[in-house]
């Protein structure tokens, strides 16, 4: 999954460009770089139920770390840990004074993240800079007079500074580096520079960092700079990063500490020197370590590692690699605290597993203390103060939390209404929160179905670690009865490459099948499900400053490849903004060729892009005869501790009548029985058919049709579509649901379709806005075709875009591949010109 800077400037276009609509707006928008979903999860803190951000006291006896957003103080040879602030907001990366008096810190309040200090002897805080930007990493001088950090303060990007720290607070911060606009053509970052991951040198003269100074792929080299004024970087380690290198200079001075994952799927512990001399592995594991610290003495390391699943810390002998876990077995809070105990359990009684988030009563989030915590990538700042924090519990979960009102908000999927309650939380005694899930039924003639998210990332760089177990007890509270784990690179590794091509896994009602996603960005993604026989290799085509920079592969050879192998072939996160051929400042997408020349089977109608943008698109092809299933796929990050979703966020009812077995899901994707969506429960029957069927006329007439809508969240359109004209419409707004009945005049070939959607966002629903469509209900009069010159003219100016564009590169490999393309592009233009009655 990856996106274009412009298309994700325009999907912040669209989330806020309508001021008298509520909008959803990115978490920490005042960072200005593509990829958020990156940046994000691997370079900021996030909120987590386990360790984070690990910094060793000055006489390496303690440690002190976040956990639950809170910053924590245990000895090493200990199993309690102190609670040492609570907010308000939540508290990160701290780092130990020389002195042992301060720990400085960053907090991430209000929707923006500040730099803090705490004095140890009597807790007070105090706010160090007010900037409303982000500030992260800060690490103390070896002097304690100074502290180095990273600020996005003045230019929306990432920059080292270095400011004096006095006891009175903090000096004039100074750029480290100068702000740089590179040269080179970059796909994942910006043009803009940046710099992180700030180590001082024992002597406090230099800093040793992260830079992407003229680097196309990867988050930078590993640097060095002398502080003195007019000195120039030089970089040591020449590797591709992505965020999380942190190297950390010995106390010693001459050896250099990071995190890697050169030659393998999983960030590891790598040792060098500060001449970049033979990087060595420290450590080994399918599995990460990062956020690594020297012990004062320099012989221990302290680390954070996602090797139970969860997020864990760890003190290792540098000599010898003998370690402990640093576990918090009792943990002293600094203000009285309550057991929350939640129970889901369905209609019947029956215990089920859900979706839970919890508010205390000084309005943070909270969970239990072995829960994987998750965070929405966005919220409506009309309606929340912040993003919607939230963990699966499994029938019966506990969560310590605040005195006072706690606010529970349960969900279980689409098929469920979603429950809030409040608990008034005692002193000893708690508050239980009994929550049963209300079932949301389609009337007894909507098709038995079963749920899909066609679009899911197991293992993709996150906090935590997957397996195949872990990944179908998220699915449970969900409510989803299939994944589709789609393998695909990130950077130079492919994390979950060992389950590529590994059949099918059932657990607990769970059906988990491999796929893969193919990133020919050039072209646009494709969703490739039902590999029988192997993987694509290289999973990635047109990638500009590499040795795959040829446009070839284009995705109609892709598609070749993967059918031969008997799999379905899908166009996934589609389009942000409405497309207009002839305004594009670039079109390479080739959905309307590759559909044209039958390689195209499905598209994520619903999905990681703007799910009306998509369907105008989506209903322009079907305009003109094509068939084109409607599917959806999150795009869920799942191992993500903030993640645009959860699992099944955007998912697809398979009409399959209940089956789960790869063939019978297979067929029912691939004919088009199905419906797309992340909210909306739909069901449309036209003369007794269902999405997918055809109904064969040999002259107009009038057709009987039945609608029905259910929803956890309301809607202000629910609608019947004949050839893209709404015949029929739900006249309420903020309906949840309803059930519609009538004739439609046809007179001529094409198809009709049901939708619903809301303009606004929902709390209810993590995604821009609500939004649902089946497939289509396709119509033949007469045995014709559908027409639509006008459509095929636009597509036609679309296709000149490619055309033009493709024949103006001068990387491909060769003049074949060249000419493959050209040929294969004009043979799908050529079909648009027969439309179009040229």
């Amino acid at each position: 999954m990856t996106r274009t800077l412009p298309a994700l400037l325009a999907l912040l276009t669209l989330c806020v460009a309508e001021t008298s609509l509520a909008a959803r707006v990115p978490v920490l928008r005042q960072v200005d770089l593509p990829h958020s979903y990156y940046y994000r999860e691997m370079f900021l803190p996030q909120l987590t139920s386990g360790p984070s951000g690990v910094a060793f006291s000055p006489d390496g006896q303690r440690v002190v770390y976040s956990m639950g957003g809170s910053l924590r103080v245990q000895a090493i040879n200990g199993d309690v840990a102190d609670e040492l602030t609570y907010g308000p907001g939540y508290d990160y990366q701290p780092d130990w004074s020389p002195d042992g008096r301060f720990i400085v810190f960053v907090r991430h309040h209000s929707d923006a993240i500040e730099l803090w200090r705490v004095e140890l002897a009597n807790r007070k805080t105090r706010q160090l800079t007010q900037t409303g930007a982000v500030q992260v990493q800060p690490r103390y001088s070896p002097d304690g007079g100074r502290i180095a950090f990273v600020s996005t303060a003045g230019t929306g990007h990432f920059n080292l500074f270095v400011a004096e720290l006095t006891t009175s607070g903090l000096g004039t911060p100074r750029a480290v580096i100068a702000p740089h606009e590179s040269s080179i053509p970059r796909y994942y970052y910006s043009t803009h520079d940046h710099t992180i991951n700030p180590s001082w040198t024992p002597d406090g003269k230099s800093l040793v960092f992260v830079s992407n100074r003229e680097v196309a792929y990867g988050s930078g080299r590993i640097c060095s700079v002398a502080l003195e004024a007019g000195s120039a970087p030089a970089c040591f380690i020449d590797e591709e990063t992505s965020w999380r290198a942190n190297p950390e200079v010995a106390p010693d001075g001459k050896r250099v500490l990071y995190s890697s994952y050169q030659g393998r799927q999983w960030h590891q512990l790598w040792v060098s020197t500060l001449k970049g001399e033979a990087t060595l592995p420290l450590s080994f594991g399918e599995f990460d370590i990062t956020q690594a610290r020297w012990s004062p003495d320099g012989r221990r390391v302290a680390y954070i590692s996602n090797e139970s699943g969860n997020v864990t810390l760890w003190v290792r002998e540098f000599t010898g690699g003998a370690r402990q876990q640093i576990l918090a077995k009792t943990r002293h809070y600094a203000r009285a605290m309550a057991p929350l105990s939640i129970k889901l359990t369905d209609e019947s009684g029956k215990a089920v597993s859900g979706r839970v988030s919890v508010r205390g009563s000084d309005a943070r989030a909270y969970a239990p203390d072995d829960a994987w915590v998750s965070a929405d990538d966005g919220f409506d700042p009309s309606t929340q103060i912040e993003e919607t924090r939230y963990f699966d519990c499994h029938g019966e979960c506990v969560v310590n939390v605040p005195l006072g009102e706690a606010k529970i908000t349960a969900w279980r999927g689409l098929r469920y209404a979603a429950a809030q309650v409040k608990a008034q939380v005692r002193e000893t005694r708690g508050a239980p929160a009994d929550i049963t899930f209300k079932r949301l039924s389609l009337p007894e003639w909507a098709p038995a179905s079963v749920s899909a998210d066609l679009h899911v990332h197991m293992n993709y760089g996150g906090h935590y670690r997957h397996t195949l177990q872990t990944l179908a007890a998220q699915a449970r509270a969900e409510d989803l009865d299939v994944i589709y784990n789609t393998v695909v690179n990130k950077e130079q590794r492919i994390p979950d490459i060992s389950y590529a091509g590994g059949g099918v896994t059932r657990d607990g009602g769970v059906t988990i099948f491999q796929a893969q996603e193919y990133h020919t960005s050039y072209w646009g993604h494709l969703g490739l499900l039902d590999l029988r026989d192997h993987f694509l290799t290289p999973d990635f085509s047109a990638y500009r400053q590499s040795a795959l920079t040829s446009p070839y592969p284009h995705n109609g050879a892709v598609a070749d490849l993967a059918h031969a192998q008997g799999a379905l072939v899908g166009y996934v996160h589609p389009f942000d903004w409405e497309i207009v051929p002839e305004k594009e400042k670039s079109l390479t997408n080739a959905l309307p060729v590759d559909v044209a020349l039958g390689k195209v089977d499905y598209i994520e109608v619903v999905g990681f892009s703007d799910h009306k943008s998509t369907a105008q698109v989506w209903h322009r092809l079907l305009n003109l005869g094509f068939r084109l299933s409607a599917g959806a796929g999150t795009d869920a990050m799942a191992n993500y501790a903030s993640l645009r979703g959860p699992v099944g966020m955007n998912r697809v009812f398979l009409q399959t009548g209940g089956a789960t077995s790869a063939a019978a899901m297979h067929e029912a994707l691939q004919t088009g029985h199905s419906v797309a969506s992340n909210g909306p429960l739909l069901a449309l029957q036209v003369d007794g058919k269902n999405p997918g069927d055809t109904i064969e006329l040999a002259a107009g007439r009038k057709l009987t049709y039945r609608a029905a809508m259910r929803s956890l969240a309301p809607l202000d359109h629910v609608e019947v579509l004949y050839n893209g004209r709404v015949i029929a419409r739900h006249g309420k707004k903020d309906a949840t649901t309803a059930d519609l009945s009538g004739t439609i005049s046809v007179s001529e070939s094409g198809w009709i379709l049901m939708r619903a959607w809301n303009d606004a966002p929902d709390a209810l629903i993590f995604d821009i806005y609500p939004y649902a469509s089946t497939s289509p209900i396709y119509v033949s009069v007469g045995g014709q075709s559908a027409k639509s010159p006008k459509d095929a003219e636009y597509f036609l100016r679309w296709i000149d875009r490619i055309i033009a564009a493709a024949d103006a590169r001068q990387d491909y490999n060769d003049a074949q591949e060249k000419q493959d393309t050209m040929d294969y592009l004009r043979a799908g233009r050529a079909v648009f010109e027969k439309k179009a009655g040229r």
